[in-house]
């Protein structure tokens, strides 16, 4: 791969226990966030707003420029992706709902080399620990930029364009609800319950984007009686088997 004169950014996915780097793949793109206050650059004197994160945002949506190199992580060692940016930023709010996650903030990148069998692994801490979006130290991530030189990136060359990013109807957070409930099935709920959890998963993410607007996470009680018991009830759980502050 070709890399000179070329600025490299790196780019976290999530993080070990909750990634989203197969979204990224799978649509050709990047993310980051918070995007529930809207587009960038709309909010970006919210006084609320940490100024690292102001920062990190500007970086993503402004500093990000197209054929810029990106190498997608997950903490500092593993590299799941190269890739190159193709077009400017872009809000897509079907993106803000993905597993937790708040991460409408778009760029589209063509990936050259993408992972297999498993990540590219490297010493821990050659990559930066922190913001969603930086740009990649060469001094210490020389070992990822030797590595990103031998990569053979031939076979990318005169790709189809980028497919289509998910329409309000068939965004990510269905695709996302859709793997869930697989997943379930398959560990055992029965169809019954998973309808049922379909038809409440809406109301469940409302009451949730509800506090995170008020800026007030909710009380543990709040938690419960709101979020959790609607959803064990959703799956089927009886009063009985969930015994709450039982004695």
């Amino acid at each position: 791969m070709e890399i000179r004169g070329r600025k490299i950014w790196q780019q976290a996915a999530g993080d070990a226990d909750r990634n989203y780097v197969d979204i990224c793949l799978e649509w050709g793109v990047i993310l980051n966030g918070p995007a529930s206050l809207g587009r960038w650059p709309d909010y970006k004197n919210d006084q609320y707003m940490k100024p690292r994160k102001r920062m990190n945002l500007s970086q993503f949506c402004e500093e990000m420029e197209v054929s810029n190199l990106v190498v997608l992580r997950l903490g500092t060692s593993k590299v799941y992706a190269v890739g190159e940016i193709v077009g400017g930023y872009e809000f897509h709010e079907e993106f803000n709902e993905f597993d937790g996650w708040d991460i409408g903030h778009v760029r589209r990148v063509r990936w050259l080399w993408k992972y297999k069998n498993g990540p590219e692994e490297f010493p821990t801490f050659t990559l930066n620990w922190g913001d969603t979006t930086q740009p990649l130290n060469e001094s210490k991530s020389h070992l990822v930029i030797k590595w990103m030189k031998s990569l053979d990136v031939s076979e990318t060359v005169g790709q189809p364009k980028l497919k289509d990013l998910p329409s309000k109807n068939d965004n990510a957070r269905n695709i996302e609800i859709e793997e869930t409930s697989d997943c379930l099935f398959d560990e055992g709920v029965a169809s019954s319950s998973l309808s049922n959890l379909l038809n409440e998963i809406g109301e469940l993410i409302r009451f949730a984007k509800w506090y995170y607007r008020g800026n007030q996470p909710p009380s543990e009680n709040e938690s419960v009686y709101y979020l959790v018991v609607p959803l064990l009830r959703a799956l089927g759980w009886t009063p009985q088997r969930m015994a709450i502050e039982w004695k």
